[in-house]
């Protein structure tokens, strides 16, 4: 049963596209690496570097980094199934763009253009890898990176942060507890589980944010409920009524809420772990802190986004300012359009083969 139970839980995981939706190829006057997707033509080469990384185990993936002039942070993004980063690449420009942030996408073994078979243990090596290239090339600390797990992406993504204190946020897009319990109501991690996601979570110190929709038919929301209210750290959670399992960047509300926890993260003080020079007014704020209450910086068991009411008056002052500063009165307008012409891609390259699952569950 359990044999039988964890290859049918494998098999619901994964369903990398085939063929890819790209290919890799060289400039041969400066040895860069471009990926071949049409959609590519629309950013600068300078922007995007393309690389290929050795994992511990022994693949080699493909990984995707867009730069922004201006960002302050990093997400790493691990993508949901049945999709690769040259799907991916428009979602990743507009998140980037409009959150300002750079951003790291890589493809998991035996996905895309990357070596290999995926497997739970490949997808934690290739998180790893992605993660060890961004702090090797570019010197990101662990403070400045955000991981992004989106469905299967919520395994790697939890696996790692839950071993990163230093880890500035974490966002769950559609998660779920566990591959068994996607298909079964059970109370109990057996051994033959797969994404121990409900174990993981209580071991993350960082703010998390977790998005789910409430009409999805592949992880209901209670998956999403449930992790968030295991969350140690707690942000406003973000569910999209009338959402499904794929297509919840095409809701309006998604990219402001987005938004409004990414400039939530960079202005809020930053955690006592974290070593740095203070100014002189950040030193004096924080000594009219109540120092038992102080860390907790953005949510906590007892509150959707802070623990202390200075803190919270801050945020939203915060808020404010920044929404004068960044927004001009059709900013919301720019945004919305933006994401409604990405739905129409998110739809056109099928981002979610829901129809691999139910075959899957049939053959099983």
């Amino acid at each position: 049963m359990g044999t039988a139970t964890s290859t049918m839980a494998a098999k619901l995981a994964f369903f990398p596209p085939n063929p890819p939706s790209y290919t890799v190829v060289t400039d041969e006057s400066t040895g860069k690496m471009r990926i071949s997707a049409e959609m590519m033509r629309h950013r600068r080469d300078e922007e995007i570097e393309v690389v290929k990384i050795m994992t511990r185990r022994g693949n080699e993936i493909v990984g995707m980094y867009i730069k922004h002039p201006t960002a302050k942070l990093t997400v790493l993004y691990s993508h949901g199934n049945a999709t690769d980063i040259g799907q991916m690449f428009i979602i990743y420009n507009e998140l980037s763009h409009h959150l300002n942030v750079n951003l790291m996408g890589y493809d998991y073994s035996g996905y895309g253009r990357s070596s290999g078979k995926p497997s739970e243990q490949e997808t934690y090596a290739d998180i790893e890898a992605a993660y060890n290239w961004l702090r090797e090339t570019y010197g990101t600390k662990d403070e400045r990176i955000i991981l992004y797990g989106q469905s299967v992406g919520s395994g790697p993504s939890l696996e790692l942060a839950s071993r990163l204190p230093r880890l500035r946020a974490l966002v769950l897009h559609s998660p779920f507890l566990s591959g068994l319990r996607v298909m079964y109501h059970v109370k109990h991690s057996f051994w033959f589980d797969i994404f121990k996601n409900i174990e993981k979570i209580q071991l993350v110190d960082c703010p998390v944010l977790v998005i789910h929709g409430t009409d999805d038919k592949v992880v209901d929301i209670s998956h999403g409920k449930q992790l968030w209210e295991l969350s140690k750290e707690k942000y406003e959670p973000l569910w999209l009524k009338g959402g499904s399992h794929c297509n919840l960047e095409m809701f309006p509300e998604y990219l402001p809420h987005l938004r409004k926890f990414i400039g939530a993260i960079e202005k809020l003080p930053v955690p006592q772990f974290r070593r740095h020079s203070v100014s002189d007014d950040h030193k004096k704020d924080k000594q009219q802190l109540n120092p038992k209450k102080s860390s907790g910086w953005i949510g906590s068991r007892h509150s959707t986004e802070c623990v202390t009411s200075r803190d919270k008056s801050r945020k939203m002052s915060i808020g404010h300012r920044s929404g004068k500063a960044r927004n001009s009165t059709d900013s919301f307008d720019r945004a919305r359009n933006s994401f409604d012409r990405l739905g129409e891609m998110v739809r056109s390259v099928r981002l979610c083969n829901v129809d691999c699952v139910k075959n899957a569950v049939a053959e099983a």
